[in-house]
């Protein structure tokens, strides 16, 4: 499996984005964005937006085109459809929850099945939560230091509104899918769709 290595902060300062969005609290040296000297194309924003959501999420590229696919079959329009699926990935949820610090921790905590979707095991960090669905800790990990530790580390983190969290249950409850506006980062995710319908 691949695996990206980028720096994380080196990245978030290319891509314009705060280290904050995906969950480090360092600050960086330099501005975000600060490396715009020459006068970017078209291609070139287009290119960055696809970057931007891809290392958010921690998605490569193949992943990331099926969803684009998947995102322009759906009703609607396939920008925001894009955002939708990503933000229902269960890595995904389980870093809006605070029960991990970054969403690459997040990743590993589900591939090592500590966590329950409707009281079945899931440890697929790609899997699509749906409107419903309560994500939970499994028994067994409530006892370990991580979890407390990682919700101590994240009680600042605003919860999304599309989340109904009970943090000392270690449980949340999807009430409705995921928008555009719940995001803490700013994307133009039509950008993407124009770069991949050419």
């Amino acid at each position: 499996m691949a695996v990206n290595r980028d720096p994380i902060l080196k990245r978030c300062r290319y891509l314009g984005i705060s280290p904050t969005v995906v969950g480090i609290d360092k600050k960086s040296r330099k501005n975000p964005g600060s490396n715009s000297r020459r006068k970017v194309s078209e291609y070139g924003m287009q290119l960055k937006e696809k970057q931007k959501l891809k290392f958010i999420y921690g998605v490569l590229e193949k992943q990331f085109y099926h969803y684009y696919e998947l995102a322009a079959k759906m009703e609607g329009q396939a920008g925001n459809n894009l955002i939708v699926l990503l933000e229902s990935r269960l890595d995904n949820v389980v870093y809006r929850m605070g029960l991990a610090s970054t969403r690459r921790e997040s990743r590993q905590l589900v591939n090592h099945g500590h966590f329950l979707v409707n009281g079945k095991k899931v440890d697929i960090p790609s899997y699509r939560v749906k409107v419903g669905d309560v994500i939970t800790l499994r028994d067994k990990s409530k006892s370990s230091t991580k979890f407390k530790d990682n919700l101590e580390i994240t009680k600042s983190r605003v919860v999304p509104a599309w989340l109904d969290e009970k943090r000392d249950e270690f449980k949340a409850t999807v009430t409705r899918m995921p928008t555009v506006e719940d995001l803490d980062y700013e994307v133009e995710a039509h950008l993407i769709v124009e770069l991949y319908s050419k």
